[in-house]
């Protein structure tokens, strides 16, 4: 059964609900453990078991400067929540008002007003409140009066350290897509609309679909993976998939997400698809001719097309 999203949290009615609250940028591992002890918890206690996602992140609002990208969009990490088996996902919008409460009335408020929260389950590291001010004991504290229990989820360790979204980006900036799938628990990707290139792959025999997406996301280093392309409908085709700039060409300098789908030639201009990052092939390099591009694009296409 898929969850019922809300995306606003003014228009959530308040039923008994063991909460799992935070960002969940990424929906990782770590994020899948306290999900998943939200919904233990609630068929415990005869609630529900719910997701209050803070969106944009509280880090975009408080120091936009400073802000790292995202590792996927709102509307991919309420898919993947959604489709746990959790029973609601809250979209808790983070905006000056939210950041000015004092840690009592963001319970009150919003936890116990708005969520009716008999459990909340968050990170060991969640802070909340005007200037951070509350911390995992300040809720505890405000638990106790409030009549809701608090349960801390430790952090899940991946080869000795734990998983968090800054590790994942650190490991998509170096290439390492299956660093990042092992601590994602999915092949990482990037959501976006096909948009019209220059035309130079088809020219060349290779059609690509070029992925038009907002700034603010973390890409893989540049180089040449194999992957998917999920189109509308969930489809997912195999796919060459190239991260760069073209330095083989003149005057191309804008890194480029460029997909070429293995046996398929359908249009897909405009149309919104998600680019899935399973092996890293090769560094991007420039090559001394068109002949010589065009030997290794084939050679990356049938590097792709083996297991």
């Amino acid at each position: 059964m898929t969850a019922v999203v809300y995306r606003d949290v003014h228009a959530v009615s308040a039923v008994p609900r063991a909460v799992a609250l935070g960002t969940f940028d990424g929906v990782h591992l770590g994020h899948q453990r306290i999900v998943e002890t939200a919904v233990a918890h609630a068929r415990l206690l005869g609630a529900r078991s719910a997701v209050a996602a803070f969106h944009p992140r509280p880090v975009s609002v408080l120091v936009p400067d400073r802000a790292p990208e995202s590792l996927g969009s709102l509307e991919h990490r309420l898919a993947l929540l959604a489709a746990s088996a959790v029973d609601d996902v809250v979209v808790v919008r983070f905006n000056a008002e939210l950041a000015a409460m004092t840690p009592e009335r963001f319970v009150d408020e919003l936890l116990v007003g708005r969520l009716g929260a008999v459990d909340v389950l968050v990170g060991q590291n969640f802070r909340f409140g005007h200037g951070r001010a509350g911390d995992v004991n300040t809720l505890r504290i405000l638990g106790e009066s409030r009549g809701f229990a608090v349960t801390v989820t430790p952090l899940v360790a991946v080869a000795g350290a734990p998983i968090s979204s800054t590790r994942i980006r650190e490991l998509l900036r170096r290439g390492d897509v299956d660093g990042a799938r092992t601590l994602l628990g999915r092949p990482p990707s990037l959501d976006g609309t096909v948009v019209r290139g220059d035309g130079r792959g088809r020219e060349l025999g290779v059609p690509t679909a070029n992925l038009g997406m907002e700034p603010g996301f973390v890409q893989p280093a540049e180089g040449v993976y194999a992957g998917h392309v999920v189109l509308p409908g969930e489809r997912r085709v195999p796919a060459a998939i190239s991260v760069g700039t073209n330095p083989t060409f003149a005057g191309v300098r804008a890194v480029r997400v460029e997909s070429h789908l293995l046996g398929f030639d359908e249009d897909l201009y405009d149309q919104p698809i998600r680019v899935e990052f399973g092996r890293f092939l090769r560094g991007q390099r420039t090559f001394a001719s068109i002949d010589e591009l065009i030997v290794q694009m084939r050679a990356d296409i049938a590097a792709c097309a083996s297991p």
